[in-house]
Formats: structure tokens, C-alpha cells, sequence
């Protein structure tokens, strides 16, 4: 039996995939290269000695992915990480991100049926709170209006699996709603590669950190929290990558349709994450304060009780692990997957 993994060489995917190669599971990976770059493969092989099975397949092509599960009969679960991710462009290409996002997740779950495959753990985020109505945030919360049309193709998505099971009770959907995966692989040997300029805060400080930009934007500091800059919820991206095999240990025992919040349940401010960075790596992060950018909302942090008591899992690294691990992928990938070698 093996996993589908789309998007398996992406920033959490990779991460992801090595945690299931790792533990013995076999791995078939779909990916366009979208967000990626195919170096990743030789580094997933470097780091766990084994080589996952890979399509280069777009989930918009029915055809193209009706020959992967004809090739791989054996697929029994699915992982689904793929999709179109900058928030900031998916406000200027809102078609572009609305037909990538749902008929990939169409195509994905029509062929899924046909083939008998009924279990999928969804990469879903905790932008469908929206501006939360408390924090720390709980499943239950009500969603939020979503403020870019990436984070409603996630919303929407959610919906849309929720119906698969509401029509066919034999589907196991697990939602997990990622707040901020940040860091890297111990190894330094894969981790967050940004295309351009990032929108994320981790790798633009990394940058910053290795002269790559002369400072760090920080976006307003008139915020209602402890320094007036924004507060978030930072989860080490293996701690992330972990919470997929949790979910899918469960998925493989229950059917319907479950949701889990994936974070720390801690904040901390930009300016956290900045001091925290520069003692983790004695590292200095200049940074300007600019305007608060559009949408923008004080704080947002998960309550994972749920995950811990139904999962079995939480957070085990800390914000200097965090800080620690960026910064060695950073230094070791100074431009990133550009110019490596395996």
C-alpha cells in the first residue's frame, strides 16, 4: 500500500514526505514544479536513503492523473498540499487561483473515487477564521470572512470534501488548518525556498540574515498586542510534517470528516521572532517599520488541545529551534534550490 503526496516537493510537502519515508511508508509524489524545484527529490533520497516514486503531473490534467493511480493500484490514502499559496497574488490573479485551486481538488477527488481511494488529509490553514473571534482559536470557532481569495479556495475546499463524505459516509477527510510553518530540516538540506520577494516573515528574515536584503519590512506597530506588532502562531515545519502522520493514522481507523488546528498555541510578535532570531544565530536584523498592510489582524494563535487528546500529537520544538533550523538552511542554500546539486 503507498500514499499519494500532491505537492510532495514543496516546502511542508517535502518535509512531509521525509517523515513518512522514514517511517517505512512507500510514497508516489504529484507535482508540477510550481512552487518547486526537482533538486528536492535528490535531496529527499540524500536525507532518508530512499527515493519516492514521482510524477511530474499537473492535478489539473484528468488524464495525466488517471495514469498515476492506473500505474499505482496500490495507493490506498491521499495527502494533498497542492495548490496555488501567495496570498498577496492571489488578490491580483483571483481566476488564476480559483480555477488552480478547485479543479485540481475536483479532479483530485473525482479520481480518487474511481479508483476506490477514499482517505484524504487536507492542507488546509487557519486563514478560514479570518479575523478570529477569540484567541486562542478552537475548531468549533466560527469561520471568519476570508480577506484574499486564497484563503477562500481553502474555505470553499473544505466545504466541498465535507460534501464528498456527506454523500458517500465511507470517506475519511482530515482537515488540518495550518497556522505558520516556519524553520527547516535539521539536515539544512531542504526547506522554505520563496519565489521573488517573500511574503512569509521567517525566510525574509533569513535573508536579511544572510545579506541577501539590507532589512527586515515590519508592517505596522500599533497593533493591540504586547509591542504593537502583530502576533502569530510559528510551528516548526517537522513538527507540522508530523502532524500529517498522526492524521493519518486516524484516518485510516474512522470515517467522516475531522478537523484539527496545527500550531504551538503560543504567539509571538515580529519583534519575538526578530530578538529570538538574533540570539538564536547572533545574527543582526535591521528592520524599518512601514504601514500596516491591508487585512492584516492583531493576533491569531491556535488552542490545539484537540489534536493533542484525538491525535496523540503536539509541538515539540520551540521558537529558537525554529530560528536555529532556518537559519542553517539559509546559510547552507544561501540562493535557496538555485544553483544546487543534489
Amino acid at each position: 500500500m503507498s500514499i499519494l503526496v500532491t505537492g510532495g516537493t514543496g516546502f511542508i510537502g517535502s518535509h512531509t514526505v521525509v517523515e513518512f519515508l522514514e517511517r517505512g511508508e512507500d510514497i508516489v509524489i504529484v507535482d508540477n514544479f510550481c512552487n518547486s524545484k526537482p533538486v528536492v527529490l535528490d535531496r529527499i533520497e540524500r536525507i532518508t536513503g530512499r527515493r519516492p516514486k514521482f510524477y511530474e503531473v499537473d492535478l489539473c490534467d484528468a488524464e495525466g492523473l488517471e495514469r498515476v493511480f492506473a500505474e499505482n493500484p496500490e495507493l490506498e490514502s491521499c495527502i494533498h498540499f497542492a495548490g496555488l499559496k501567495a496570498v498577496g497574488e492571489s488578490t491580483q490573479k483571483p481566476l488564476l487561483y480559483y480555477r488552480n485551486n478547485f479543479l485540481s481538488t475536483l479532479t483530485l477527488c473525482e479520481t480518487m473515487a474511481r479508483h476506490g481511494v477514499k482517505r484524504i488529509v487536507f492542507s488546509s490553514s487557519a486563514t478560514v477564521y479570518g479575523d478570529p473571534e477569540r484567541v486562542p482559536i478552537r475548531e468549533t470557532d466560527r469561520l471568519g470572512q476570508t480577506t484574499n481569495p486564497y484563503g477562500e479556495t481553502k474555505q470553499v475546499i473544505e466545504r466541498i470534501l465535507s460534501d464528498v463524505v456527506k454523500a458517500d459516509p465511507a470517506w475519511s477527510v482530515s482537515l488540518l488548518r495550518y497556522f505558520n510553518p516556519v524553520g527547516a530540516h535539521k539536515s539544512g538540506l531542504i526547506g522554505e525556498d520563496p519565489k521573488g520577494i517573500p511574503n512569509n516573515l521567517f525566510p525574509y528574515v533569513t535573508q536579511v540574515a544572510e545579506g541577501r536584503r539590507p532589512f527586515l519590512h515590519v508592517y505596522g506597530n500599533d497593533y493591540n498586542t504586547h509591542d504593537g506588532t502583530g502576533v502569530r502562531d510559528y510551528i516548526h515545519v517537522v513538527d507540522l510534517a508530523r502532524a500529517h502522520l498522526k492524521a493519518l493514522d486516524r484516518a485510516r481507523t474512522v470515517t467522516g470528516v475531522e478537523v484539527f488546528n496545527i500550531g504551538t498555541g503560543v504567539g509571538y510578535s515580529v519583534l519575538d521572532v526578530v530578538k529570538a532570531f538574533e540570539t538564536a544565530t547572533g545574527k543582526k536584523i535591521p528592520y524599518v517599520i512601514d504601514p500596516r498592510r491591508p487585512g492584516d489582524i492583531d493576533a491569531c494563535y491556535a488552542d490545539p488541545a484537540k489534536a493533542l487528546s484525538i491525535l496523540g500529537w503536539q509541538a515539540e520544538y520551540d521558537l529558537t529551534d525554529m530560528c536555529r533550523d532556518a537559519n542553517r538552511w539559509q546559510s547552507m542554500n544561501p540562493n535557496g534550490y538555485d544553483g544546487a546539486d543534489a
